[in-house]
């Protein structure tokens, strides 16, 4: 976020159905992409390519899909910089609907693969696809509302944090070690929030079937374009700033930045691939409670004692290996794409000097993820983009309560040093 004399406003051209919402200025051109960090690079392709190499030779191809899977989502993450965290501020705060509207993009396409895969069974490795489905109730509100709070102060969400941390980005790295230990804590005391009331989950194909699932799925998202191009008409916000990018189309695919709709595009077709090889969608957070439980099992805890893992579900996740984890090699997989990605784009780099209030912020924002995923059953991929896309009521639920839970987390911001978007800004 930037602050500079508003350039003069200019019409909105029609490029294609919609002419493009207006901004206070025209959105400004990107800088040119520095040169290619070629140590962190080299670096980033070496760990890729040995754990890719480990995984398939010690747990199977499956297993070594996933993670590659992983990359690409990393590289797809980075190079579009698609956020949530920040499409949610920008929204909340002046009005800016560009994220949310390559939300509804990437919600979209994501809907239209899960259809076609899960209605017509279609699985890899002898997989069978399911639809992500959560229980309505207390957890689901109280977890999405403390994600959402979380990842304002912590400066990411759950696919942020990780690209983030790829990337390099200290300060994210303290959100990242907060979201551990939240979603440890949530674990080690399922007692106490497992039993919250709720209603049973609410799928719209049990009662639609695919088609008609898909059919209000696409509609509702069609209505949060266009009331987003409505609220963005009216409050005439500043445009959204733009990333460095190389020139010419070949070389800004290899080291961006991509326009966020050709990131909603890979994005959803890379997670359509997750639920091709592994039978469910594409999540990030179970992983961040399975590494802290594991930690505390070779420190001499017992995390298997503990109710959460004793769900037989979860206690397979707990016996067996990280690198087996579904969950865990697309995480990896993340933050090893990111980096290739940054390096490439050569805006890999190691943040020094984090201010105190900053790196409290990303810690409690990071456990406050984590607990509220926990909760929720899931975070921005696991229950909002996952829920959506297999039409289950909850992801809708999840994704209205964040919005509550990012104005709190705004107004919270300020308390710790972070900005936030103003009107008068040159970019936000």
């Amino acid at each position: 976020m930037t602050t500079a004399p508003p350039a003069e406003a200019q019409p909105p051209v029609r490029t294609g159905l919609l002419p493009p919402s207006p901004t206070s200025a025209p959105a400004p051109e990107a800088a040119p992409a520095p040169a290619v960090r070629w140590l962190p690079l080299a670096v980033a392709l070496v760990i890729g390519l040995a754990l890719t190499g480990y995984v398939w030779a010690a747990h199977g191809a499956k297993p070594g899909v996933l993670l590659l899977l992983g990359i690409g989502l990393g590289v797809g993450l980075f190079h579009s910089r698609f956020g949530f965290t920040s499409a949610w501020r920008q929204l909340i705060a002046v009005g800016n609907g560009t994220g949310l509207r390559a939300h509804a993009l990437l919600l979209g396409t994501t809907a239209t693969l899960f259809a076609l895969i899960i209605g017509t069974g279609t699985g890899l490795f002898g997989s069978v696809p399911a639809p992500s489905a959560g229980p309505l109730g207390a957890g689901l509100l109280v977890g999405a509302f403390l994600f959402a709070v979380g990842m304002q102060l912590g400066g990411a969400c759950a696919s942020g944090t990780l690209f983030a941390v790829g990337s390099g980005q200290s300060t994210i790295v303290l959100t990242l070690g907060g979201f551990i230990v939240g979603s440890t804590l949530a674990a080690w005391q399922y007692g106490l929030w497992g039993d919250l009331p709720a209603f049973d989950p609410v799928v719209f194909s049990d009662h639609l079937g695919w088609g008609g699932s898909l059919a209000v799925t696409l509609m509702a998202l069609a209505a949060v374009v266009l009331i987003s191009r409505r609220v963005q008409s009216r409050r005439n916000p500043p445009p959204v700033g733009a990333p460095p990018s190389a020139r010419g189309t070949l070389a800004r695919v290899v080291r961006g930045s991509w326009p966020l709709a050709a990131g909603a595009l890979v994005l959803a077709v890379l997670g359509g691939a997750v639920l091709l090889v592994s039978g469910g969608a594409w999540g990030i957070t179970s992983a961040f409670a399975l590494w802290g439980s594991k930690l505390v099992g070779a420190l001499g805890g017992s995390p298997e004692s503990w109710a959460f893992w004793q769900d037989p579900k979860n206690a397979q996740q707990l016996a067996g290996p990280v690198l087996a984890d579904k969950t865990s090699l697309t995480d990896l997989g993340i933050m090893i794409g990111a980096a290739v990605a940054a390096a490439a784009g050569g805006v890999w780099t190691l943040h020094r000097g984090v201010p105190w209030r900053t790196a409290v912020a990303a810690v409690l924002g990071g456990v406050l993820m984590g607990i509220g995923a926990r909760l929720a059953g899931g975070c921005n991929i696991g229950a909002y983009l996952a829920g959506i896309a297999s039409g289950s009521l909850h992801g809708w639920i999840w994704g209205a309560v964040a919005l509550g839970g990012t104005w709190a987390g705004l107004r919270l911001r300020p308390y710790f040093g972070l900005g936030n978007p103003k009107p008068g800004d040159g970019v936000c």
